[in-house]
């Protein structure tokens, strides 16, 4: 069994870009201590020895630059890049086409600007795959969660939802490469659109286990979630010392 990575890095970011006036650079490509984000996405999963290959999703006028990125950073022998495509979607759907994979090996989608995820989280979540056939990693709702309808006057509740029964998915989420391969084709063939991989296989019937995630593995959309990046790591490093 091996286990395969794809990193949908096709992105534009235009919420970031609009709120970051310095730079019109996709947020995968902005710097969080002086290392672009996507790089430290890399490194996490790098760092696990069961990780065969990572495959990175790109707009095509942007492989030169993550080419040279990867070679910079020592990942050349590690990492596959394909283009992308307009959607997650479909940049998932092109890198999932490229891979070598058997129907049991496991394949690990990864938002490319999660750049904090731990390789603690990616083994368990591998071990979950080995388990379950298929799971991501989810954060317990803290907050009161409710349902509402939208009118033109505005929201009104129609439900409070019971905390214990949410969890707001992150990433990875990780599946035996059948499995998804099955989901993605029945998918397009529908023409359904996920917001995310688990939406795709939860529909084609299949059951998806939770991985205890972390605030910490935070998605880079804002310009406020860098600072909090920073911070984060500054915490982590400290800790190491």
């Amino acid at each position: 069994m091996r286990v395969f990575i794809i990193l949908p890095a096709a992105g534009l970011g235009t919420r970031m870009s609009a709120g970051h006036h310095s730079t019109a650079a996709p947020k995968q490509f902005l710097e969080l201590a002086g290392v672009p984000i996507l790089i430290h996405s890399l490194r996490a999963f790098a760092q696990v020895p069961k990780v065969s290959t990572i495959y990175v999703s790109v707009r095509a006028n942007e492989r030169e630059r993550v080419e040279a990125q990867v070679s910079e950073y020592g990942f050349a022998d590690k990492v596959q890049i394909v283009t992308g495509g307009d959607t997650r979607q479909e940049s998932v759907a092109n890198a999932l086409n490229a891979l070598d994979c058997d129907d049991n090996d496991i394949v690990l989608v990864h938002d490319a600007v999660r750049p904090l995820i731990d390789p603690a989280t990616i083994t368990r979540t591998i071990e979950a795959v080995e388990k379950h056939d298929a799971a991501i990693v989810g954060l317990p709702a803290v907050d009161t969660i409710k349902q509402v309808e939208r009118t033109a006057d505005g929201a009104i509740i129609t439900a409070t939802i019971p905390r214990e029964y949410i969890v707001q998915a992150q990433t990875p989420q990780g599946f035996r490469c059948g499995l998804l391969r099955r989901a993605f084709a029945e998918a397009t063939a529908d023409g359904f659109t996920g917001t995310d991989e688990s939406s795709i296989v939860e529909r084609a019937g299949s059951p998806v286990a939770v991985v205890a995630g972390s605030s910490t593995n935070l998605k880079i959309t804002q310009p406020g979630d860098l600072e909090l990046a920073e911070f984060y790591l500054q915490r982590t490093a400290a800790l190491h010392r």
